[in-house]
C-alpha cells in the first residue's frame, strides 16, 4: 500500500532524510540568537520582538517535525542502527530549538541592556555556539553517505574527525562563557543582583546550544561504534 504521508515520503527516500530537516530548522533557530542579541544592543524593541516571535516559529515548527518522526518511524529499521538511538540523536537535536526559545523568551520578558563591559565579549560568544551548529549540521548531513557505506571505512573516520572538531568548537564555547562569566561576577556590584541572575542564566542557555550540539555529536560515535 503506497502511504500518502509526507514523513512515509521522505522515509521511503532516505531514513535519515526527515532527521536531517529537522537539523535545518534547528540551525535557523540558532541563526536568528545573533539577530535578537543585535536588536537588544540596539535598543531596537520591534525588532527583538520579531525575531523572538521567528524563533517561537521555528521551535514550533521542530517540534512538529519531531513528533511526526516519533509517529512515523518504522518499528524495524532494517539499518545498521537502532530505533531508540536514532529517537534520541532526533531529541539532542531538538534540545537546541528548545534553549533559543529560552533565550528569546528570557530576553522578552525582562527588558535587558548590554552592559558595556560584556558587549566585547558576547558576541564573540554567540558567534561560537553558531559555529557549533554549523560543524553540527555538517555532521548530520553525512548520514546518508555513511548508510550506504554500511557505517564503515573512510567516511566513517572523515566523520568522527567531524565529531572531533566539533568538540574542539564546543571547548571554545566553554572558555568564553567563562570569560564572560569572570566579567559579569568582576562587575556584580555595578547591577541589580536580579540583573547579574539573568545574565548569568543567558550565558548557561547560549552555552545549551553547543553542549547539545556536541551531544548530537556524541550520539553519532555511539552510533557508529555499535
Amino acid at each position: 500500500m503506497r502511504t500518502t504521508s509526507p514523513l512515509g515520503k521522505l522515509f521511503g527516500r532516505s531514513p535519515f532524510r526527515p532527521v536531517q530537516e529537522h537539523m535545518e530548522v534547528v540551525q535557523q533557530c540558532v541563526e536568528t540568537v545573533l539577530p535578537l542579541f543585535e536588536a537588544l544592543r540596539d535598543h531596537d524593541a520591534q525588532a527583538l520582538l520579531r525575531h523572538k516571535e521567528r524563533i517561537f516559529k521555528l521551535e514550533n515548527k521542530a517540534d512538529e517535525l519531531k513528533n511526526d518522526i516519533r509517529s512515523h518511524l518504522p518499528k524495524s529499521l532494517f539499518m545498521p542502527i537502532d530505533r531508540r538511538d536514532l529517537l534520541d540523536l532526533l531529541h539532542a537535536q531538538d534540545s537546541i530549538a528548545d534553549a533559543c526559545q529560552d533565550i528569546a523568551g528570557l530576553l522578552v520578558v525582562r527588558q535587558m541592556e548590554i552592559p558595556e563591559y560584556l558587549n566585547d565579549g558576547l558576541f564573540p560568544f554567540i558567534h561560537s555556539n553558531m559555529e557549533a551548529i554549523r560543524q553540527c549540521r555538517k555532521v548530520i548531513s553525512e548520514l546518508d553517505e555513511l548508510l550506504e557505506m554500511g557505517f564503515r571505512g573512510r567516511r566513517v573516520d572523515r566523520v568522527l574527525e567531524m565529531i572531533e572538531e566539533l568538540g574542539r568548537i564546543e571547548t571554545e564555547t566553554d572558555q568564553h562563557e567563562t570569560e564572560l562569566t569572570e566579567r559579569l561576577f568582576q562587575h556584580e556590584d555595578e547591577m541589580k543582583p536580579v540583573s547579574v541572575m539573568f545574565w548569568y542564566e543567558l550565558f548557561r542557555l547560549i552555552a545549551d546550544i553547543a553542549d547539545y550540539a556536541e551531544d548530537v555529536g556524541d550520539r553519532l560515535r555511539l552510533l557508529i561504534a555499535r
